[in-house]
């Protein structure tokens, strides 16, 4: 004779039935568990408390060539500043001015782009680039990131916009003087004409001088509007500069919340395991 099949699924709902009777004599195996758990995890979440983070946010710029165009090089290249920050010569200015010892900032300097754009605004977009910079002292930490975005700046656009930015400001203030000249000029020749007793040719020439002293000042009026605009375009658009300077805030490696949940997860499940167990055991 053969043995009568057995029902797999009735043997499942069997166990799962004994189980659910154990976990409810035993409850108090589950909650205390869940307590003990929640506790470990709050614990677990205090670990990694005395580390600092100072992130600075850094605009590359956008450098244009004489003609208007875009200026394409590694300087607008967010890649090239990782490969800048991480870069031992970097990285040991900035621990000296921020008084770390040799080595402190290496594996502790990250660099991400904040946003991106697509499309056809993509090669027009300004790169933002976040430094951030990890310790465990936050004055020094801040110091180190503030270097090191310094240094971003100097090695980047620095010296091509910074060559732009003295040759305008060199001609604003020869524009400035020829403008005084001339101003001067006018106003001698208007107070010539106005009190002198000049006969009529003398007074036509010193018209025409004034006519003409007139036009170039307006020439240099003009001239002077277009060198401002074009030197607040290379400092405020061309040239990468600092936007925030990095403030250091302590940061948490673990979230509270989730390590104090994952923990009592874990302390209710063991608790019921044991119960369980327990109930076999004494059945």
């Amino acid at each position: 004779m053969t043995a009568p099949a057995t029902d797999p699924d009735a043997e499942r709902e069997v166990d799962l039935g004994r189980w659910r009777r154990a976990v409810v004599r035993l409850w108090w195996l589950p909650v205390g568990g869940l307590v003990v758990g929640a506790i470990l995890g709050g614990v677990y979440s205090l670990r990694g408390g005395n580390d600092y983070k100072a992130a600075t946010l850094i605009s590359l710029g956008q450098p244009v060539s004489p003609g208007g165009s875009l200026v394409n090089g590694f300087y607008t290249n967010p890649r090239a500043i990782a490969l800048i920050t991480s870069s031992a010569s970097a990285q040991s200015g900035a621990e000296a001015a921020a008084g770390l010892p040799s080595g402190a900032l290496r594996g502790n300097v990250s660099v991400a782009q904040v946003g991106s754009a697509t499309g056809s605004g993509a090669t027009r977009a300004t790169p933002l680039i976040s430094l951030t910079v990890t310790g465990s002292n936050p004055t020094k930490t801040q110091d180190a990131a503030n270097a090191l975005a310094t240094t971003v700046v100097k090695r980047t656009t620095a010296p091509y916009v910074g060559t732009k930015i003295a040759t305008y400001k060199l001609v604003l203030r020869t524009t400035q003087t020829q403008l005084k000249s001339i101003n001067d000029r006018i106003a001698a020749a208007d107070q010539a004409i106005k009190v002198a007793n000049l006969d009529p040719l003398n007074k036509l020439v010193l018209v025409t001088q004034l006519d003409t002293a007139l036009q170039r000042q307006g020439n240099l009026l003009n001239q002077l509007s277009s060198t401002q605009t074009n030197l607040a375009f290379s400092e405020n658009v061309e040239s990468a500069k600092v936007i925030t300077l990095a403030q250091a805030v302590k940061s948490s490696a673990h979230s509270r919340k989730s390590s104090i949940l994952i923990g009592a997860l874990i302390g209710l499940l063991i608790g019921a395991i044991v119960a369980v167990v327990g109930d076999t055991r004494i059945g």
